[in-house]
């Protein structure tokens, strides 16, 4: 079984999630987690993951929306990560390349929600664009004043020394439908050589199809396809892939471990 580790399934419409899941089930993905961007649709996404027993979410806001409203405090956050189908705190983190924030407000929210991980005891989804030496600035000072925290870098396409600090600091990395792309050799080459204990897959649907779908509207069963060439980059069989990093998933994210959703998958 996969899981794809990174969706928003609330970005489709009501009416198609449920073929959405239907053909995540037939390609043997059998859980994923649709992820927060503004802190308003907290509810709505609680709501959805109630609703579909492989679903979970995490909650928070992105750094694009960093500024359109109070940044939620760091108490606040994780007193509505308390929810049994919460799983994670985010997506949040730095985006230089768009700055659709001010940078300033984009570092306070970010800290707000990794203190909000860390109270919580869940792990935090962390986007970086175009900001690396920040990210890891703010990952390691957080670390280093207030102990350590669970984290995972989302859609990786960072630099190769981002991936090696956040491995060295205790987190996690997941590759998108980006690893599949015929110019990503610098990425694949990356990924073989990071620990296979601390990768997951991901699709950001509905965005970045994989290959061979790229360009459409991506889904979470596309993900068995970034699977696929991760798995060969790594040198495993696909089964072994989807096998190991559900088992990253589980060990990262452990309000999923020792579900009934678990031991029917397995």
């Amino acid at each position: 079984m996969l899981i794809d580790s990174h969706c928003h399934l609330d970005y489709f419409s009501a009416e198609d999630v449920p073929n959405i899941l239907a053909r995540a089930q037939a390609a043997g993905v059998g859980e994923m987690v649709s992820i927060g961007t503004r802190w308003e649709q907290t509810d709505s996404l609680i709501a959805l993951a109630e609703n579909y027993p492989q679903v979970w979410c995490a909650i928070g806001v992105h750094p694009h929306h960093a500024a359109e409203h109070p940044i939620p405090k760091a108490e606040t956050i994780a007193a509505r990560a308390a929810h049994p189908k919460v799983i994670g705190i985010g997506e949040s983190g730095l985006d230089f390349f768009y700055d659709r924030a001010p940078r300033a407000v984009q570092e306070e929210s970010f800290r707000e929600h990794l203190r909000a991980a860390r109270l919580a005891g869940v792990p935090l989804i962390v986007h970086a664009r175009d900001a690396d030496a920040d990210i890891a600035r703010i990952l390691e000072e957080e670390q280093k004043s207030g102990g350590a925290f669970d984290f995972l870098l989302h859609c990786f396409s960072s630099s190769r020394e981002l991936a090696e600090q956040a491995i060295a600091l205790g987190g996690y990395i997941s590759f998108s439908g980006i690893i599949t792309f015929p110019k990503s050799s610098a990425l694949r080459a990356l990924a073989r050589d990071l620990p296979v204990e601390r990768l997951l897959v991901e699709t950001d649907a509905p965005y970045l199809a994989p290959v061979p779908h790229r360009g459409k509207r991506n889904e979470p069963a596309f993900v068995v396809h970034t699977a696929s060439v991760l798995a060969e980059c790594l040198g495993l069989a696909p089964e072994a892939l989807a096998e190991r990093t559900t088992a990253n998933f589980r060990r990262l994210f452990r309000k999923t471990a020792g579900t009934g959703l678990q031991k029917k998958c397995e």
